[in-house]
Protein backbone atom coordinates (compact mmCIF):
# COMPACT_ATOMS: atom_id res chain seq x y z
CA UNK A 1 0.00 0.00 0.00
CA UNK A 2 1.22 3.35 -0.51
CA UNK A 3 1.62 5.84 2.11
CA UNK A 4 1.82 9.39 2.31
CA UNK A 5 5.51 11.06 2.57
CA UNK A 6 6.27 12.78 5.87
CA UNK A 7 7.64 15.62 3.59
CA UNK A 8 8.89 16.20 0.34
CA UNK A 9 11.97 13.94 -0.66
CA UNK A 10 14.45 16.93 -1.36
CA UNK A 11 13.75 18.42 1.76
CA UNK A 12 13.66 15.24 3.93
CA UNK A 13 16.57 13.90 6.67
CA UNK A 14 18.13 11.07 7.79
CA UNK A 15 16.13 9.45 10.32
CA UNK A 16 17.33 9.50 13.95
CA UNK A 17 19.55 6.60 15.68
CA UNK A 18 16.86 6.05 18.60
CA UNK A 19 18.08 8.26 21.84
CA UNK A 20 19.59 11.01 19.61
CA UNK A 21 17.85 14.35 20.38
CA UNK A 22 15.16 15.17 18.79
CA UNK A 23 14.32 18.53 19.99
CA UNK A 24 16.67 20.41 22.58
CA UNK A 25 15.79 23.68 24.57
CA UNK A 26 18.25 25.75 25.49
CA UNK A 27 17.99 28.98 28.02
CA UNK A 28 13.61 28.98 27.40
CA UNK A 29 11.87 31.76 28.72
CA UNK A 30 7.96 32.36 27.88
CA UNK A 31 6.23 35.21 28.65
CA UNK A 32 3.13 37.04 28.04
CA UNK A 33 4.11 40.85 27.78
CA UNK A 34 6.10 41.37 30.76
CA UNK A 35 4.72 38.70 32.71
CA UNK A 36 6.65 35.68 32.67
CA UNK A 37 5.44 32.01 32.75
CA UNK A 38 8.57 30.03 32.88
CA UNK A 39 12.12 31.07 32.39
CA UNK A 40 15.85 29.53 31.75
CA UNK A 41 14.61 25.88 30.41
CA UNK A 42 17.01 23.75 29.58
CA UNK A 43 16.09 19.97 28.34
CA UNK A 44 16.77 17.69 25.52
CA UNK A 45 13.89 15.11 24.08
CA UNK A 46 15.52 12.09 22.69
CA UNK A 47 14.25 10.31 19.41
CA UNK A 48 11.80 7.76 21.30
CA UNK A 49 11.59 9.45 24.20
CA UNK A 50 7.87 9.59 26.08
CA UNK A 51 8.68 12.89 27.25
CA UNK A 52 6.59 14.22 30.04
CA UNK A 53 5.89 18.01 30.79
CA UNK A 54 4.28 18.03 34.37
CA UNK A 55 3.75 20.47 37.23
CA UNK A 56 0.83 21.80 38.98
CA UNK A 57 -2.20 23.65 37.82
CA UNK A 58 -1.04 26.88 36.16
CA UNK A 59 3.06 26.00 35.92
CA UNK A 60 2.51 26.97 32.15
CA UNK A 61 2.55 23.42 30.32
CA UNK A 62 0.42 23.56 27.57
CA UNK A 63 2.21 26.91 26.92
CA UNK A 64 5.73 25.20 26.77
CA UNK A 65 3.74 23.26 24.47
CA UNK A 66 2.38 25.96 22.08
CA UNK A 67 5.97 27.29 21.85
CA UNK A 68 7.51 23.80 20.80
CA UNK A 69 5.20 23.49 17.93
CA UNK A 70 5.28 26.61 16.50
CA UNK A 71 2.26 28.23 17.92
CA UNK A 72 4.03 30.73 20.76
CA UNK A 73 6.74 32.62 20.13
CA UNK A 74 9.18 32.53 23.32
CA UNK A 75 10.38 35.63 24.72
CA UNK A 76 13.87 34.45 25.04
CA UNK A 77 16.25 30.89 24.07
CA UNK A 78 15.99 27.90 21.42
CA UNK A 79 13.92 25.57 20.21
CA UNK A 80 16.39 23.33 18.12
CA UNK A 81 14.85 20.39 16.29
CA UNK A 82 17.51 19.08 13.47
CA UNK A 83 16.84 20.96 11.17
CA UNK A 84 17.58 24.04 13.20
CA UNK A 85 16.76 26.61 15.58
CA UNK A 86 12.04 26.45 15.43
CA UNK A 87 12.34 30.19 15.94
CA UNK A 88 15.20 31.57 13.69
CA UNK A 89 14.52 29.23 10.80
CA UNK A 90 12.92 30.52 7.46
CA UNK A 91 9.31 29.63 7.01
CA UNK A 92 10.45 26.68 4.73
CA UNK A 93 12.48 25.03 6.59
CA UNK A 94 9.44 25.58 9.95
CA UNK A 95 7.16 24.02 7.07
CA UNK A 96 9.39 21.14 7.13
CA UNK A 97 9.56 20.88 11.19
CA UNK A 98 5.57 21.77 11.02
CA UNK A 99 5.31 18.19 9.01
CA UNK A 100 7.24 16.07 11.11
CA UNK A 101 5.02 16.68 13.66
CA UNK A 102 1.24 15.35 15.12
CA UNK A 103 -0.69 16.81 17.71
CA UNK A 104 -3.61 15.21 19.72
CA UNK A 105 -5.54 18.19 21.94
CA UNK A 106 -7.16 18.01 25.04
CA UNK A 107 -11.02 17.11 23.32
CA UNK A 108 -9.63 15.70 20.72
CA UNK A 109 -10.64 18.47 18.65
CA UNK A 110 -12.35 16.75 15.26
CA UNK A 111 -14.83 18.72 13.17
CA UNK A 112 -18.10 17.34 14.37
CA UNK A 113 -19.39 17.78 11.28
CA UNK A 114 -16.94 15.26 9.75
CA UNK A 115 -17.00 11.67 9.54
CA UNK A 116 -14.02 9.76 11.72
CA UNK A 117 -12.65 8.87 7.61
CA UNK A 118 -13.41 12.58 6.56
CA UNK A 119 -11.29 13.96 9.79
CA UNK A 120 -8.52 12.00 9.18
CA UNK A 121 -8.41 12.33 5.53
CA UNK A 122 -8.33 15.60 6.14
CA UNK A 123 -4.31 16.72 6.09
CA UNK A 124 -3.53 14.20 3.63
CA UNK A 125 -6.28 15.43 1.11
CA UNK A 126 -4.33 18.86 1.32
CA UNK A 127 -0.40 18.38 1.88
CA UNK A 128 -0.36 14.86 -0.30
CA UNK A 129 -0.62 13.52 -3.95
CA UNK A 130 -2.12 10.28 -3.06
CA UNK A 131 -5.52 9.52 -4.48
CA UNK A 132 -8.87 9.40 -3.01
CA UNK A 133 -8.58 5.32 -3.00
CA UNK A 134 -5.03 5.55 -1.31
CA UNK A 135 -6.03 8.18 1.11
CA UNK A 136 -9.46 5.60 1.92
CA UNK A 137 -6.60 3.07 2.90
CA UNK A 138 -4.81 5.32 5.03
CA UNK A 139 -7.55 6.10 6.65
CA UNK A 140 -8.08 2.48 7.21
CA UNK A 141 -4.57 1.88 8.58
CA UNK A 142 -4.72 5.11 10.97
CA UNK A 143 -7.66 3.85 12.54
CA UNK A 144 -6.63 0.15 12.79
CA UNK A 145 -3.97 0.92 14.71
CA UNK A 146 -5.84 3.02 17.42
CA UNK A 147 -8.26 -0.11 17.23
CA UNK A 148 -10.76 1.85 15.28
CA UNK A 149 -10.96 -0.13 12.49
CA UNK A 150 -14.58 -0.29 11.02
CA UNK A 151 -15.82 3.32 12.35
CA UNK A 152 -14.70 5.11 8.93
CA UNK A 153 -18.41 6.21 8.47
CA UNK A 154 -19.16 7.09 12.35
CA UNK A 155 -19.28 10.55 13.62
CA UNK A 156 -17.82 11.71 16.43
CA UNK A 157 -21.15 12.47 18.47
CA UNK A 158 -21.92 8.95 17.73
CA UNK A 159 -18.95 7.48 19.75
CA UNK A 160 -17.17 7.71 23.66
CA UNK A 161 -15.40 10.42 24.61
CA UNK A 162 -12.03 7.45 24.62
CA UNK A 163 -13.05 6.67 20.95
CA UNK A 164 -12.55 10.26 20.17
CA UNK A 165 -9.58 10.58 21.79
CA UNK A 166 -7.96 7.23 19.88
CA UNK A 167 -9.59 9.41 16.63
CA UNK A 168 -8.13 12.41 17.39
CA UNK A 169 -4.94 10.41 17.28
CA UNK A 170 -5.30 8.67 14.39
CA UNK A 171 -5.90 12.20 12.69
CA UNK A 172 -2.63 13.19 14.42
CA UNK A 173 -0.99 10.02 13.15
CA UNK A 174 -2.02 10.87 9.30
CA UNK A 175 0.98 12.54 7.59
CA UNK A 176 3.00 9.77 9.66
CA UNK A 177 4.95 12.25 11.90
CA UNK A 178 8.23 11.66 13.68
CA UNK A 179 7.20 13.84 16.99
CA UNK A 180 3.48 13.30 18.24
CA UNK A 181 2.46 16.13 21.04
CA UNK A 182 0.03 15.54 23.46
CA UNK A 183 -1.84 17.92 25.62
CA UNK A 184 -3.56 16.60 28.43
CA UNK A 185 -4.55 13.13 26.66
CA UNK A 186 -6.20 11.58 29.47
CA UNK A 187 -8.93 14.25 30.19
CA UNK A 188 -12.41 13.53 30.57
CA UNK A 189 -11.70 10.31 30.30
CA UNK A 190 -12.63 7.37 33.31
CA UNK A 191 -9.92 5.54 34.65
CA UNK A 192 -10.04 2.60 32.62
CA UNK A 193 -9.89 4.21 29.44
CA UNK A 194 -7.50 6.40 30.50
CA UNK A 195 -5.36 3.08 30.98
CA UNK A 196 -5.88 2.32 27.86
CA UNK A 197 -4.92 4.84 26.39
CA UNK A 198 -1.33 4.83 28.14
CA UNK A 199 -1.58 1.54 26.46
CA UNK A 200 -1.74 2.83 23.25
CA UNK A 201 0.53 5.13 23.23
CA UNK A 202 3.39 2.85 24.40
CA UNK A 203 2.34 -0.24 21.96
CA UNK A 204 2.60 2.86 19.11
CA UNK A 205 5.86 3.74 20.58
CA UNK A 206 7.29 0.40 19.95
CA UNK A 207 5.39 -0.32 16.64
CA UNK A 208 6.17 3.32 15.11
CA UNK A 209 9.56 4.03 16.49
CA UNK A 210 8.05 7.72 16.98
CA UNK A 211 9.10 10.26 20.03
CA UNK A 212 6.12 11.60 22.10
CA UNK A 213 5.98 14.77 23.99
CA UNK A 214 3.00 14.46 26.55
CA UNK A 215 1.85 17.33 29.18
CA UNK A 216 -0.34 15.64 32.16
CA UNK A 217 -0.71 15.97 35.71
CA UNK A 218 -2.07 12.47 35.68
CA UNK A 219 0.23 10.34 38.45
CA UNK A 220 -1.07 7.10 36.92
CA UNK A 221 0.38 8.34 33.08
CA UNK A 222 3.62 9.92 34.31
CA UNK A 223 4.55 6.73 36.17
CA UNK A 224 3.40 4.26 33.30
CA UNK A 225 4.40 5.51 29.74
CA UNK A 226 6.66 8.14 30.39
CA UNK A 227 10.79 7.66 30.62
CA UNK A 228 11.48 11.21 30.87
CA UNK A 229 10.26 14.61 32.02
CA UNK A 230 10.66 18.09 33.00
CA UNK A 231 8.98 19.41 36.09
CA UNK A 232 8.02 22.91 36.12
CA UNK A 233 7.36 24.61 39.34
CA UNK A 234 4.69 27.11 39.50
CA UNK A 235 6.53 29.11 42.44
CA UNK A 236 9.84 29.59 40.94
CA UNK A 237 8.77 29.86 37.46
CA UNK A 238 11.24 27.44 36.10
CA UNK A 239 12.03 23.72 35.47
CA UNK A 240 13.19 22.30 38.99
CA UNK A 241 13.81 18.20 37.78
CA UNK A 242 13.80 16.52 34.46
CA UNK A 243 14.82 12.99 33.61
CA UNK A 244 13.32 9.35 34.48
CA UNK A 245 9.71 10.33 36.76
CA UNK A 246 10.43 7.07 38.40
CA UNK A 247 13.82 7.45 39.14
CA UNK A 248 13.08 11.20 40.35
CA UNK A 249 10.16 9.58 42.79
CA UNK A 250 12.92 6.94 44.15
CA UNK A 251 16.02 9.61 44.21
CA UNK A 252 14.89 13.41 44.76
CA UNK A 253 15.14 15.00 47.69
CA UNK A 254 12.94 18.54 46.50
CA UNK A 255 10.30 18.82 49.20
CA UNK A 256 7.88 19.89 46.43
CA UNK A 257 8.60 17.43 43.47
CA UNK A 258 7.83 14.79 45.89
CA UNK A 259 4.77 16.20 47.47
CA UNK A 260 3.61 16.67 43.59
CA UNK A 261 5.08 12.86 42.29
CA UNK A 262 3.26 11.63 45.66
CA UNK A 263 0.22 13.45 45.88
CA UNK A 264 1.51 14.68 49.21
CA UNK A 265 1.05 11.19 50.86
CA UNK A 266 4.32 10.47 51.80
Amino acid sequence: MTVAPKIPDTAAPRPLANGAPAIEVTNLTIAYGDFVIMRDLNFTVHQGDIFIIMGGSGCGKSTLLRVLIGLKEPAAGKVVYREGSLWDAPPETRAVISRRTGILYQSGALFSSMTLAENISLPLSQYTALTRRQIREVVSLKLALVGLAGFEDFYPSEISGGMCKRAGLARAMALDPDILFFDEPSAGLDPVSAHLLDELILELRESLKATFVVVTHELSSIFAIGNNSVYLDVETRTMTASGDPNKLLAESTDPKLRRFLTRGKE
